[in-house]
Order: structure tokens, then C-alpha cells, then sequence
């Protein structure tokens, strides 16, 4: 069983980013993954912004990322680029924080002119952090994500079978084949 952070990069409480990794981590958890999610909302704003290293918020996220066998970032994607509340925290971890891990990429945002915001912003990063494997990503459509009268999350058909393949690839890349492929 392998150690799965995922890390949401959205700044807002009702995010449908946010909705979609806690929706993905079901599917994680149900292939016999620990996941731990890790909203980098909830992580007091005076300690990113004034790179406070030493803030027990930032010191837990540093040991959450060094526990991990693999990292989930999720990110709304504003002015072409991952979120600036993801960078901050980023900017605080080691700089070889992702050393050893595999990773998968996601986006999420309302025009497909933002596709390439996972390869030209955020792969970058990622791969400058020391990331063994980055998977592939997946960019989702906003109009793909409705939030139901209960909060829960509603997933267009075509987007739940790519996020399927992708969250499986993943899986199969941190060394188990994925439970919900080898029953299909």
C-alpha cells in the first residue's frame, strides 16, 4: 500500500478542484491506498506569505510531502498558471521535496485555451522539486464538475473516464495494479 498526498491548490472553500481530488481519492483509497488530503487553504495565509519555515502548518505539510509515496496536485488554473496559494506553499518546501516520488498533475478551469497550464507551469516545477515520475495530467472543464444539492460531486462521463485512466496510471506507476482495472 502506498502513502498518497493530495494536495489541493484552490484558495476557495467551494471549490469544484477541491471536490474533484477528494472525489479521486475515493477511487485511490478504494485500490488499497492510505490518501491524505491536504487543502492548501487550511494552512494559515501569514505563514506562506511571509515564508515562515518553521510555522507547524508549514513544518506538518513539509512532513506530509516527505511521508508520501505519491503526490496528487490539483489546481485551478488562473491567468494560464497553476494557483498563487499552490506556489506559495511550494516555495516553502525543500527544494528537492518531490525527490523519489511519483506525481500526477491536475487542472481544472473554464476554457480548454488553459490546457497547457499542467505542462508549461506546473510540470516545470514539479520536475524542479526532484519528482521521479510525473504521470500524465489531466485538465478538467469547470462545465464538467457540477456540485450536487448535497455536495457532492457530479463528473461528466468523459471526464470520469479519462480521470480514471489517469488515477489508474498513477496507481499502476506506485507499483499496484489497480484493483478497479483488474476487476473490470
Amino acid at each position: 500500500m502506498a502513502t498518497v498526498l493530495s494536495v489541493s491548490g484552490s484558495p476557495s472553500a467551494s471549490s469544484r478542484t477541491s471536490r474533484l481530488l477528494r472525489h479521486l481519492d475515493q477511487r485511490l483509497a478504494a485500490q488499497g491506498h492510505d490518501v491524505i488530503p491536504l487543502d492548501v487553504r487550511t494552512i494559515p495565509a501569514e505563514a506562506l506569505l511571509g515564508a515562515d519555515f518553521r510555522h507547524p502548518a508549514i513544518v506538518e505539510a513539509t512532513e506530509l510531502f516527505a511521508r508520501a509515496d505519491g503526490v496528487v496536485v490539483g489546481t485551478p488554473v488562473y491567468k494560464a498558471s497553476y494557483s498563487g496559494v499552490l506556489k506559495s506553499l511550494l516555495d516553502l518546501l525543500p527544494q528537492y521535496a518531490l525527490a523519489g516520488k511519483t506525481v500526477l498533475p491536475l487542472a481544472t478551469g473554464g476554457s480548454v485555451a488553459h490546457v497547457l497550464a499542467i505542462d508549461y507551469a506546473l510540470r516545470p516545477v514539479l520536475t524542479s522539486m526532484g519528482a521521479a515520475h510525473i504521470v500524465q495530467g489531466w485538465f478538467t472543464l469547470d462545465k464538467d464538475l457540477a456540485v450536487q444539492d448535497d455536495g457532492s460531486l457530479a463528473v461528466a462521463p468523459a471526464a470520469t473516464e479519462a480521470l480514471g485512466q489517469v488515477v489508474d496510471q498513477f496507481s499502476a506507476a506506485l507499483g499496484r495494479t489497480p484493483l478497479l482495472a483488474v476487476a473490470g
